[in-house]
């Protein structure tokens, strides 16, 4: 019996349509755990204390290990480029949204401190474009639950601006810099010096006891296991840890410093969320992904290479990275494929079976072919800082590694001990052009910060998020309260709670960074 094309076409459209809960099924889970300020040699797998990192050296283990995995040098400018695909400095995100309230950062600009009506200081309003099409919102189109557990700081204020404005079905965590770890407020407001309550679910403060890093874990594990087989999830664990301030750490101080102590704590949270996802059944078509922003504070902490956070050496860039896809990507092996935070989304949303298309033109490169079948990175150069960072222009085009006027080759000279500039200069001619040329791509400051800018007002709010602001339950206002009459009520002149903007190639850090 012959049937009539229209019945066959007819046909498969409704079997299509029935089919596409299976196919969805087919798509991988992906979560996607990123630490903050962990030096390259902190854990075992890349030469640190095993005793501190069990957990972590058993997921590389399991995963492949990128030794060629790149950042930018500090946390919002990584977090940007996660989330859009795009270098940091296309948006400006290479300047933190509280780097618009720090006088030696704003001088790097020929900026001055904005000031509210009545003369209060306070700082331009900056976050992330919300034009900007972000990974959250690409696999959510592809029918992926989307949930951001930990740090944002990509915007503190605007609620278009905060994750759920950009994204994410689900928040739970702090919106800026950095928080106190046990009382969740941030230490300073920059350009104010006091606290400001940093602690959200869905966008709504949230009255909770107990270490940020072990409730970040709780909550990953709570979503993961409350998942459906049916529909994919994109659940991204941005920790805190171990960044500072390092005050109470709630174990291991016994024996281990404080930062020690930090490190194993963050393991701790890495293998029960990765528990998690084995223990409901979710480990054979989930992508699990480990990863870091930036290097740590000390040239110590990021050996064998040169720098530290907010620098452009190998130390400030160069961060640990694995993957683990039971079966799809190889276990216990390395690879030197040159990869950039930036080609997470166009990866992601490629072994997703997603579209880019609503992407603004993207600097990330898809690596599936990468990561599932060995096959060399498409990717031969990285754009790190341009003209009007507060960093040095940094480019690496193919072995060679421009930073400032320095130049390095990487494949013979890892550890940049010998700038061999003046031997090629042609080569640096070549590629400081290069950095002109795409520098010029930065859309002007006026564009994103508004003319005249937005002002955080009140410039010393009870708890980030504007809305949340102006309705802070009297709990909350008690509790920041209580933690600004134990900070310094003053400051001598050019003295500041945070380390001033960098000069040159390097910048000190002095305790635990904040």
């Amino acid at each position: 019996m012959h049937l009539p094309f229209r019945f066959i076409l007819a046909t498969l459209t409704v079997l299509a349509c029935f089919a596409s809960p299976s196919a969805a099924a087919e798509q991988p889970n992906i979560v996607l755990m990123l630490s903050d300020d962990m030096g390259w040699a902190d854990p075992g797998f890349q030469g640190g204390n095993a005793d501190l990192t069990p957990n972590l050296d058993r997921l590389a283990g399991e995963s492949l290990r990128l030794t060629q995995f790149y950042a930018h040098s500090v946390c919002a400018p990584t977090r940007c480029a996660l989330m859009t695909g795009r270098y940091a400095f296309r948006n400006w995100m290479d300047w933190r949204s509280e780097d618009f309230g720090k006088p030696s950062y704003l001088e790097k600009l020929g900026l001055e401190l904005a000031h509210t009506a009545d003369g209060t200081p306070t700082r331009m309003l900056h976050a992330l474009d919300t034009n900007e099409h972000t990974i959250a919102e690409a696999l959510k189109a592809s029918g992926y639950y989307t949930a951001l557990i930990g740090k944002w700081h990509l915007g503190e204020w605007l609620p278009e601006q905060l994750p759920m404005g950009q994204g994410f079905d689900h928040q739970y965590g702090h919106y800026g810099w950095g928080i106190d770890y046990n009382n969740y407020t941030i230490p300073h407001n920059s350009p104010a010096t006091f606290a400001v309550y940093d602690w959200h679910r869905n966008q709504q403060p949230l009255d909770e006891q107990g270490y940020s890093t072990d409730l970040f874990a709780n909550e990953a594990v709570r979503l993961i296991s409350e998942r459906s087989k049916d529909v994919p999830f994109f659940i991204y664990v941005p920790f805190n840890a171990i960044h500072g301030p390092l005050e109470e750490i709630p174990r291991y101080t016994d024996t281990l410093d404080k930062r020690s102590a930090a490190l194993k704590c963050l393991d701790d949270a890495v293998g029960r969320i990765v528990g998690a996802v084995d223990q409901h059944g979710f480990a054979e078509n989930t992508i699990v992904v480990f990863a870091n922003d930036n290097g740590g504070l000390t040239e110590e902490v990021n050996r064998p290479y040169r720098g530290t956070k907010n620098t452009t050496f190998e130390g400030g860039v160069r961060v640990a990275c694995t993957m683990r896809w039971p079966g799809k990507i190889p276990a216990g092996k390395t690879s030197d494929a040159m990869m950039h935070v930036v080609d997470l989304l166009p990866t992601f949303v490629s072994l997703a079976g997603g579209s880019t298309k609503p992407c603004r033109p993207l600097d990330g490169m898809d690596m599936s072919q990468v990561i599932l079948n060995g096959q060399p990175s498409p990717r031969t150069e990285i754009v790190y800082e341009v003209a009007g960072s507060v960093r040095l222009p940094t480019i690496r085009s193919g072995d060679f590694k421009l930073m400032g006027d320095m130049l390095y080759n990487l494949a013979t000279d890892p550890t940049e001990s010998t700038d061999i500039a003046s031997k090629h200069p042609e080569i640096v001619a070549r590629l400081k052009s290069q950095l002109d040329a795409i520098g010029k791509q930065r859309p002007p400051l006026q564009k994103v910060l508004g003319s005249p800018p937005r002002l955080m007002h009140p410039p010393q709010p009870f708890v980030y998020g504007q809305a949340e602001n102006r309705d802070a339950p009297d709990w909350l206002k008690t509790r920041v309260m209580a933690v600004r009459s134990k900070q310094p009520q003053s400051w001598a002149p050019g003295e500041t709670p945070w380390p001033q903007a960098p000069t040159g190639a390097t910048i000190k850090y002095s305790g635990d960074g904040r």
